[in-house]
């Protein structure tokens, strides 16, 4: 894992809070929900290969 993929991460949880407290002061919840949704699901569109690389160190490790 690299350093830039731990900056990306909390660019986009800055940037998703922020979105998410002007769009909520504006009234606008489901809108604000959503830009948590796909701001979440983007960052585990990122993590997911290397904890699919981490199981499968583990398995090799105890060689399931």
């Amino acid at each position: 894992m690299t350093i830039q993929l731990i900056f990306k991460i909390a660019a986009v949880g800055i940037l998703v809070s922020v979105i998410n407290q002007v769009l909520k002061h504006s009234g606008r919840e489901e809108q604000a929900f959503l830009v948590s949704l796909a701001g979440l699901l983007l960052v585990l569109l990122w993590i997911v290969p290397y904890i699919a690389e981490l199981f499968h160190t583990i398995m090799n490790l105890f060689e399931l």
